[in-house]
This record gives structure tokens, sequence and C-alpha cells, in this order.
């Protein structure tokens, strides 16, 4: 099936596309950058203008997304990113028409904030960077600085089928992407995939086997097993049912599960394919758990109102209520124990989005 491109993917060719016309004088086509992943790729500019806005350089191109054989609701998307050259030295970024804004606590951006993730605004911070110097000497700037806005025309239409009003993510799309593509889902696929990685793993001698939910817990998981090769790592994506037992079938004898709360929190009920589309976070159960763990009433109640699942891991750490983390480390365990065959020993390993371990259990301790 064929990849496509992430909106933060076409919003940072767009920036790229921009800085090289205000350095040339004169507009290219296509545009190529390297992805957050490594990779190299080229867009196709739909529109394109340059001009001075406010007294300032500015110029804008649009890209069309192209999500590849991906069923996503923003393939097809016009992503218009706009930039505008400063004198303050800082990179700024705006929400334009159809970008949402983040209005609830508990996401990667701060309330207020437009609804740009952390990555693709890195890597468009990284495209000014680069052209930082030649900008200040074409345009004579002291401390160029950029302005950033992205739009998307029919965002908030689009964002009616996504559940950002529910996270609350108001006025349209999020712009996102940590590795600049989009992969099609495929369930047997990506069975497919885990069953033969953990043919690899077993095929190198290993005993041990890290599954994570995605690329950022996998990061945090070989921080934490410097020592495991590559192959012993494993993104189970939500398919944890299938992987605990795929894993005993391969003969692997220990594996390690390290993850989010957001998933963890649906594992730790015993649902154990966590897509977002299938379950949701039961605040409910999290404020039981809270309350077993000696939350106050009123902490509980901070609970049963959060927007999201890293919104209630924030709290609980605040409140300074640690002992939660283990028991839903704890419960997680004893599902995975209940999975039929399973390996001989386990462990879980919960991260916070700092990328600081909160939360463990594991055989070793009676689990």
């Amino acid at each position: 099936m064929r990849t496509g491109f992430t909106t933060g993917a076409c919003a940072q060719a767009g920036v790229r596309a921009c800085l090289d016309a205000l350095v040339s004088g004169s507009w290219a086509r296509r545009v190529t950058i390297r992805l957050p992943n490594g990779r190299r790729a080229e867009f196709a500019l739909q529109k394109y203008e340059s001009g001075v806005r406010g007294g300032h350089p500015w110029a804008m191109a649009s890209i069309i997304k192209d999500g590849g054989d991906d069923p996503d609701c923003t393939h097809g998307a016009e992503i218009v990113t706009e930039i505008r050259l400063t004198e303050d030295g800082k990179v700024t970024f705006r929400a334009g028409t159809g970008v949402g804004k983040i209005t609830k606590p508990g996401l990667a951006i701060p309330v207020g904030d437009p609804a740009i993730n952390p990555v693709p605004r890195k890597f468009m911070a990284g495209e000014f960077e680069a052209t930082r110097e030649s900008l200040s000497d074409h345009f004579a700037l002291g401390r160029p600085g950029i302005e950033i806005m992205i739009s998307i025309p029919d965002g908030e239409k689009r964002a009616e089928k996504t559940l950002n009003a529910r996270l609350g993510i108001v006025g349209g799309l999020s712009i996102l992407g940590t590795k600049g593509i989009v992969v099609p889902f495929s369930t047997a696929a990506y069975r497919a995939s885990i069953a033969q990685a953990l043919e690899v793993a077993r095929a190198r001698g290993l005993e041990t086997v890290v599954m994570t939910t995605g690329g950022q817990s996998e990061a945090f998981a070989m921080k934490l097993n410097p020592d495991l090769p590559g192959e012993g790592f494993v993104q189970i994506g939500d398919f944890t049912g299938y992987s605990v037992r795929q894993a005993a079938r391969t003969g692997i004898s220990r594996i390690i599960m390290a993850g989010f709360l957001g998933k963890f929190s649906k594992l730790a009920k015993g649902v154990t394919q966590t897509h977002a589309a299938g379950s949701q976070v039961d605040l409910s159960f999290l404020v039981s758990l809270a309350r077993e763990t000696g939350s106050s009433e009123e902490v509980c109640a901070e609970i049963a109102k959060a927007n999201t699942a890293r919104h209630v891991g924030e709290i609980l750490e605040a409140s300074g209520n640690r002992a939660f983390f283990d028991l839903l480390c704890r419960k997680i365990m004893t599902h995975l124990r209940e999975i039929s065959p399973h390996p001989p020993e386990m462990e879980i390993l919960l991260a916070n989005f700092r990328g600081e371990l909160i939360g463990r259990a594991g055989t070793d301790d009676g689990q």
C-alpha cells in the first residue's frame, strides 16, 4: 500500500518553499525537504505568492496533502503556509482558517496555542534556522525572526470527522506528524509485521523482547534497555493481546511492555485492542484507582473532568500520588497473565510525556 505525508510534512515543505522564494526572488514549482524520519521528499506547490505585508517580507505557498492509501480525513486537504519575516529574532506560530486552537489542558501544546504539534514546529523552525543567515544578509535584518501561519481552508468541516472537539481542539484540524509519513493501516499486514519481528528477535537468540505502542514509547524503552539490540524492540501498536500470544508461541521467555497512560489505562481494564476508534479512556475507572491509592475527593473530582489520559497523569503527578501508576501497571499484569499463551516473565513500564519512568510492575515482585 502507498504511504503518504502528514499535515506537518506539508507545512514544513510550505515553509521551505516560501523561504527559498524570499532568498532567491523566484518560485520553483516543487520543493524538497528532509522529513523527521530522515527521508527526503518532494512536494508540488498548488499556489504561491510573495510580497510585503505590514512592512515585512511575506510569502505564501500551498500544498495538497497526499495521504497515500491511508483513509484519513485530511487526504486531499490544501495546507496553506504563510510566513512573514520579523526583526525580533523569534519563531512564532499562528493558526489560520481551519487550524484548531487548544482550549483544554492535557495535550502536548499549552492552552491557547495553535494546534501545531511539537515535531512539525521543530522542523519548520529548523528550515528557518538553516536560512536565517541568508535572510539576514538579503534583507539587511539584524535579528531576523519569522511568523508562521498555517491554514486549511476547509479544515473546520474536515475536523467534524475527528475527535478534536472532544479533546478541546476547536476551529479546525491539527498539524501533526512525528515521522512525516503516513503508513496505511492494515490489520492483517500489521499483525504479520509483529509476527515477523518476533521471529527475527528469536532468530537472534534473544530471550527478552520490549513491546511498545509506538515511536515515542520505543525511544523511552530504549533508554531504559540500552544493551538490548534493535531487534529486541517491537512496535505492536494496538495489538497487545495478539502480540503477547505470538511472543509465547515464538518462544520468547520475557516481555517488557512500555507505554503511556492513554493506552495503558485501557489495558488496565482488560481492553487488549486499544485503538482510539474502538475504545475510550474510562475516567470513572481512573477515578476509582486514584481513590484506592489515596487521592483526595478534590483530586478525584479533577480527574473526573479531565480532558485526556495525559491530563489525568498530570493531575496525579502534581498531587503527589505516585502509587496510582504502580497500581495501574499491576492491573495490566493481571490481565496479561490471563492471556493464553503468554511468556512466563513479564514487566510493565509506564512513562510520562517527559520520558520519565513513573510506574512499574513485574513478575519478580509477585505479579
